[in-house]
């Protein structure tokens, strides 16, 4: 017996969801095809130890990475302690320490560590600064982008909501409020101003 009620709908699958294994299926093979070429080509101990190098970097890259990355940590803390200590509010930080790109500079060293001939180039690729300042400015005006462009009441349109630049570049959640002189009386169904453009 029915209850009349229509059955509910199946979520749209996104084109990510859809591509991404394909692309990783494909990515593998092509991996795979280049350590046999390579291997026909130079021998297998010369694969296993371009595998085995290539491990050893990536976990050194990684090493240095983590150690540079709690280092600015642990110098942001003790700045703010500073501060706090001398009854002044911390200082913005510059945009200096940024341009090391420690998350590119590791995904650097897990691309090395992962077998393979393509991921070790990639990785190599991300060791060199200049294409990690490129790839981080390229991903942050994406994300830049796809914030801006967030439909209403997603989880990103809110995130974007609640950021208010402040001149000195902090973000502030806040309300604006204008006292100004009285005006008549609206009618009630009169619309109410957004309190946000």
């Amino acid at each position: 017996m029915t209850t009349g009620a229509s059955a509910p709908l199946a979520p749209q699958r996104s084109r990510a969801r859809t591509f991404l294994p394909l692309g990783i299926a494909a990515w593998l093979v092509l991996e795979i095809w280049l350590l046999t070429v390579v291997a026909n080509a130079a021998g297998g101990l010369t694969v296993f130890l371009l595998l085995v190098a290539g491990a050893v970097l990536g976990a050194t890259v990684i090493k240095r990475a983590g150690r540079r990355a709690f280092a600015n940590l642990t110098g942001t803390f003790q700045r703010a302690q500073e501060a706090a200590r001398r009854g002044e509010m911390p200082q913005a930080d510059d945009r200096a320490g940024a341009e090391d790109r420690n998350g590119f500079l590791m995904l650097g060293g897990l691309l090395l560590m992962i077998p393979g001939l393509l991921s070790d180039a990639a990785g190599l690729l991300l060791l060199i600064p200049q294409v990690r300042t490129a790839v981080g400015r390229y991903a942050e005006k994406r994300v830049e982008r796809r914030m801006s462009a967030a439909p209403p009441g997603s989880l990103q349109d809110a995130f974007q909501q609640a950021r208010i630049h402040r001149p000195d570049g902090k973000v502030v959640q806040g309300e604006v409020i204008r006292e100004e002189a009285p005006q008549a009386p609206r009618e009630p169904r009169d619309p109410r101003p957004p309190l946000m453009p």
